[in-house]
Parts: C-alpha cells; structure tokens; sequence
C-alpha cells in the first residue's frame, strides 16, 4: 500500500518572512523537516505532498524539495485565498489564508488513498509515523458503516509546551481510544500544568498529526461550504482541520480512534526555544535514534 503524508507548509512564508524556519536544528543542519521525512520515510511511507503557496514555489521547490527527491515521491499543491468551491469570490480585502482544514481541501484532487497530515515546522517523533502507518494499513471504512475512518496521534499535553510564552493547544475528550471533541484552549503557560495547577499534563492534545483515508474529502468540502456560508465574510476566520475533524465526528460522520504517544513534540514557537530544540535533537542522536547526518541515510 502506497501510503502519502501530507505536509501543510502555505503558512511558512507570512509566519516567518520567508523560508527561514528551515535554518538547521539538528547536529549537522538539519531541520526539524528533515526529521519528520525522515522518520515517514523509515515507517513506510513512500510519498510526500507539500501543501505551499505559489508565490514561494521556485524557492520551496530548490530548498526543500530537491531534497528529498531521491528517495520519495515528491508532489506539491497549492493553498490559494481565492481558490474556493465552485468559483466563490473571497472579500476584496481577504489576504490571509482560510486556515488549515483549507490547505487540505486544495490537496484532494492528488488523495487517492491513504494519508497522514502533519505542519511542517512541527517535530513529532518516530512513533507517532509508525502508528499512522500501521493505522492505514489496517484498511479503510469506519468503524461504523458510512463513516469515515481517521486517526489523530495523541500528545500530553506537558510533553508540547514552551518555557518562553504561551501556547494554544486542542484539548481532547475521549471515549476509550475514540474522540469525542476537540476544545481549543488558549494562552497556556508552561507555570499552569502540573500537579495542583490548572491543568495535569496528562491531558492528551491535538497537535495536527492526523491520519485519514479518502473518505473525509467530501466531508471535508460539505463542511467547508458551511464555514463560507456562515463566515465567509469575516476577514480574520480560519477553517481549521482539527475543528472541522470534530464537527464530522459530532454528526457521526466520522470516527477518530486517538493513537496515543509518549513522544515529545518539539516546535520553535519562540525564538527562545530554538537552544531547546537543539538540544532534544542532540539528545536524541545520541542516544541513536537517529544518525549523525541524516543526509547519508
């Protein structure tokens, strides 16, 4: 089975003015893209599909693609404000994009089969690709007849925090290993979870690591006609994946089983916690998780 991951990256230009998060934070330049391909790669899949916008496409193409074009499939498509279903025209003075449950929308004509979805400045571990790739490989169907089958890898939440600031992080509600809702919870500090405090840290969290089979497309489309419908005016309102995954899963449109990991996420919220970042990457290297030089594997 052909398996594909899905790599958001329309928001790295206007988040970080140009391509600059992808400076090396690994021992030997890496960044954290180059761990996420890679640990994809080791755990079966075979495909990469880079969700970009067109005005950065020559430079994307020539610093990240080119890279991994020997050893994967290397596809891209294109996140645009003004592509919306059947021709709709966004507001004149709209120039953000409409948020990542749009990213993926503006992928479907190239998911034919199976996929996991991933950001791409986000460093998420080598467990959490191979539960996704077992995942989709167990088969496709939901688990109740007509609905769609997807997957959400599980943090705790004391495992994604940054020490310099505030972090936004979607709180989940289970049933057993099935999602039941998914709350954004705002301004969280790192001073707030722990034992006694606001929060444990054993809460598990969304970080947009997600396992679909093509089944959720239409979905997907129906509920982002309905965002247009109702906020298409706003100039500032997202569609994002995480919430359109758990208005499906309200409807019983779709069951998400939660794949739990113990695995830290690591991301450069801050320009703080780029020393931290690097460290957990030496960390790991060392311990032989990954090679010195991911270039020569």
């Amino acid at each position: 089975m052909h398996l594909t991951l899905v790599i958001l990256a329309a928001g790295m230009g206007s988040r970080y003015g140009g391509l600059k998060q992808l400076d090396g934070v690994g021992p030997a330049g890496e960044t954290v893209l180059d761990y996420a391909v890679f640990d994809a790669r080791r755990a079966g899949f075979t495909r990469v599909l880079f969700v970009i916008r067109r005005d950065f496409e020559d430079q994307f193409r020539t610093q990240v693609g080119a890279r991994y074009a020997g050893v994967l499939q290397v596809d891209y498509a294109f996140q645009a404000v003004t592509d919306l279903p059947d021709g709709r025209v966004p507001p004149p003075e709209r120039l953000r994009p409409w948020g990542t449950g749009h990213a993926l929308w503006c992928a479907r004509a190239q998911l034919a089969g199976p996929f996991a979805v991933i950001n791409a400045d986000d460093f998420y571990g080598r467990d959490s690709f191979e539960r996704l790739a077992r995942f989709l490989a167990e088969g496709q169907g939901g688990l109740v007849p007509e609905t769609a089958r997807c997957a959400m890898v599980g943090f705790r939440l004391a495992n994604t925090l940054s020490e310099h600031g505030t972090v936004s992080r979607g709180v989940c509600e289970l049933v057993g290993r099935r999602l039941e809702r998914v709350t954004e919870h705002t301004g969280i500090a790192a001073t707030e979870v722990g034992a006694g405090r606001r929060y444990s840290g054993e809460e598990v969290v969304s970080m947009n690591c997600w396992g679909f089979s093509p089944a959720v497309l239409p979905l997907l489309d129906r509920r982002l006609r309905a965002f247009l419908a109702e906020r298409g005016a706003d100039l500032k309102a997202e569609f994002y994946l995480p919430e359109a995954v758990s208005g499906m899963v309200a409807a019983g449109e779709a069951t998400v089983e939660v794949l739990e990991t113990a695995s830290s996420w690591f991301g450069v919220t801050y320009r703080e916690d780029r020393p931290r970042v690097e460290a957990a990457l030496r960390s790991l290297v060392a311990s032989g998780e990954y090679p010195e030089r991911l270039a020569d594997s």
